[in-house]
């Protein structure tokens, strides 16, 4: 319950394809993969500073 399946996603699709069109849907795709890659490298450039390790040993006092 909740959850998305086949059918589901299936009209997503098609409405989707509906809406822009096969043309437009490429470059929709390709701004939304790298919106996904910024979100990433961003949430990786916050996590890996506060790691112990990235702490210089003098102010581990």
């Amino acid at each position: 319950m909740g959850g998305l399946g086949t059918p589901e996603l299936l009209i997503i699709l098609v409405a989707v394809m509906l809406l822009f069109g096969g043309k437009k849907l490429p470059e929709l795709m390709r701004g939304l993969g790298k919106g996904v890659k910024d979100f990433k490298n961003a949430k990786d450039g916050i996590l890996k500073p506060t790691s112990v390790t990235d702490i210089p040993k003098e102010s581990q006092a």
